[in-house]
């Protein structure tokens, strides 16, 4: 992870935070050249294809150089942090800067970590697939420490001094006056409309300068001047024409990190594993009635009991009935791998965009474990702090699309899972019970399933399984 670049500086990679990822996107430092370090502190955090992660430095010393400024994308294997083990402070050759002359990147993150969390009383939004809505609207991790400059190497000031004809010449922070926050993107989107952020009134949790706040700050008689050009040329980006995009009517996106990944996993998964999808409408009333029984239960207390955690159980009651739908494809092979253990993923929508982390060996755990399980799941996601690890490794998956108010739908499947079960919304509607027409609480479930693992007879019967489960919970004693 470390080489030598002279007898005391030594070099920080990027690491593969992941399994096979080959790339990772710096969102923000925590040191800046002349701080002191030591073996395992948090230098900075970085974001995957699959999630957000710390990196700690692996030795003690004073920083040297800060090799890229926050918001770019870094292959794994390239230095990112220079390191005096010695102690020595950064020479007085190199200028620190405030903002970094190169290119800047034009987002640091997709649309949903963009989102500004609304103010109180503006209605609460599902946070999590299956977990109802949020109790707080999502908000902004705090932030761990103060903006840092990026600090050019040499010998990016030697080029552009030679490109140039003249040395850059970058601003700075007035004295005593702190650099406005601000994200990537945004500051992006004020450097083409000509805003200086530092006149604009934030309005973002902690002081932060929204893309509104920079709209806002454009009058309507200023015309957008374009950036200056001070890099390379083989850095330059051409400008789209000004008729196809006006950045007060459109905003673009940048898909990249988890969104990124998602589309990708998705779009392979579709074209890739032949998708048949099954439905059934089903009564719930019996397990609502069950759900706020347990709530009561001793053996429950503190825990989330909720619908979601007895249709967890539902589907791993029909597993076991069914083993052989708990299964992936080995193409290489051309075999069929029956799984003897369940690693029950639920699917999530966060900031960061939609992640599915699992419940590892779900199918082992009584019904507090699974409780425990997936409310640590709801707590991790909504802190933005799931792991690779959590999100690798599922065999079969449930997404609750109830909580939108939508009735159901047609999931595809996470890439290398068998299935997946989609849950509508619970609504009360009109019911044949007993032989009368009563209002019952009623829901739709579809489960997705690759056929080339599942023929429709057993993706019939372990549908089916879950149904009646839901319709009648004490199969979970006489089943299980």
């Amino acid at each position: 992870m470390t080489t030598m670049t002279d007898a005391s500086v030594r070099e920080f990679k990027m690491p593969d935070v992941g399994e096979g990822l080959t790339e990772a996107e710096i969102l923000t430092w925590y040191v800046k050249p002349g701080d002191t370090v030591t073996d395992g502190q948090v230098v900075c955090e970085v974001e995957t294809a699959k999630a957000a992660v710390e990196l700690p430095i692996p030795y003690d010393g004073v920083v040297r150089e800060l090799r890229f400024p926050a918001g770019t994308t870094v292959d794994v294997g390239t230095a990112i942090i220079a390191v005096d083990v010695a102690g020595g402070a950064p020479t007085a050759a190199e200028p620190v800067v405030a903002e970094p002359v190169v290119a800047e990147p034009a987002a640091a993150e997709a649309a949903p970590a963009e989102k500004e969390p609304k103010p109180a009383g503006s209605g609460r939004q599902p946070v999590l697939v299956g977990y109802g809505v949020a109790t707080s609207s999502t908000k902004r991790r705090p932030r761990k420490g103060p903006e840092v400059p990026f600090q050019q190497a040499p010998a990016v000031v030697a080029v552009q001094t030679e490109l140039n004809g003249h040395a850059p010449a970058p601003t700075a922070p007035a004295a005593g006056q702190s650099r406005p926050l601000a994200k990537p993107p945004v500051r992006k989107l004020a450097k083409d409309l000509g805003v200086d952020l530092a006149t604009v009134i934030p309005s973002g949790p902690d002081g932060i300068i929204t893309r509104e706040d920079v709209h806002a700050a454009v009058t309507p008689t200023e015309v957008p001047a374009p950036a200056p050009v001070t890099q390379a040329p083989a850095q330059v980006v051409p400008a789209a024409p000004a008729a196809s995009y006006d950045a007060a009517r459109e905003t673009r996106v940048p898909v990249k990190g988890v969104r990124k990944a998602t589309a990708a996993a998705m779009v392979g998964s579709a074209f890739t594993a032949p998708h048949v999808t099954e439905f059934v409408t089903v009564d719930v009333t019996r397990t609502l009635k069950l759900v706020e029984e347990l709530k009561q239960d001793k053996d429950l207390q503190g825990l989330r009991v909720n619908p979601l955690l007895l249709i967890a159980k539902a589907l791993l009651v029909a597993i076991k009935r069914h083993p052989d739908i708990n299964a992936s494809w080995d193409e290489a092979n051309q075999e069929i791998v029956v799984k003897h253990y369940v690693n029950l993923g639920i699917a999530a929508a966060t900031p960061r965009g939609l992640i599915v982390p699992n419940i590892k060996d779900a199918h082992a755990k009584t019904l507090p474990q699974l409780a425990e399980s997936l409310g640590e799941l709801v707590a991790t996601a909504k802190e933005g702090r799931t792991s690779p690890a959590a999100m690798q490794g599922g065999t079969v998956t449930i997404t609750n699309v109830g909580v939108f108010g939508v009735d159901t739908g047609t999931p595809i499947l996470p890439p290398g899972e068998s299935a997946i079960l989609a849950v509508g919304s619970i609504k009360l509607q009109p019911w044949v019970h007993k032989g009368k027409v009563k209002p019952r609480q009623v829901t739709t479930l579809a489960l997705s399933f690759d056929h080339r693992l599942v023929d429709g007879e057993l993706g019939s019967k372990v549908l089916a399984d879950v149904a009646a489960i839901l319709e009648q919970p004490k199969k979970l004693i006489t089943w299980a």
